[in-house]
């Protein structure tokens, strides 16, 4: 089994950056042999793990989250992003959890491919 780590770094919804992560985690995540796949959201990303997210129009980064989490992709957000924004304690989508550098670290190093947005 191929194991992806997928990185993603800008804001929910300030760019299309995360959303294109979100699509492409979707989309290995429906192939077949399915990869393991694994999300790590840092810098401006880890708000779109806020739960409650009612954008105006367009998409909805909360219902790509919940799509990877009901398939126990991990979703993970970096801890001191998450602190420096101060939003660690705020409720989380269901199945999005705090991650550490270190299990990023972890991730990269048991990885077959990393990619960035």
């Amino acid at each position: 089994m191929q194991k992806i780590v997928i990185i993603a770094n800008g804001a929910a919804y300030g760019n299309e950056s995360l959303f294109n992560s979100l699509r492409l985690a979707i989309a290995l995540s429906e192939q077949e042999p399915r990869p393991q796949l694994r999300v790590f959201l840092m810098s401006d990303a880890v708000t779109a793990g806020l739960n409650g997210q009612k954008p105006a129009e367009g998409y909805n980064i909360q219902q790509m989250l919940e799509i990877l989490t009901a398939q126990n992709i991990a979703v993970k957000l970096c801890k001191t992003c998450t602190d420096s924004r101060g939003i660690t304690n705020l409720p989380l989508i269901d199945g999005v959890a705090i991650g550490t550098l270190v299990e990023l670290a972890q991730w990269t190093l048991e990885a077959d491919k990393v990619l960035t947005f």
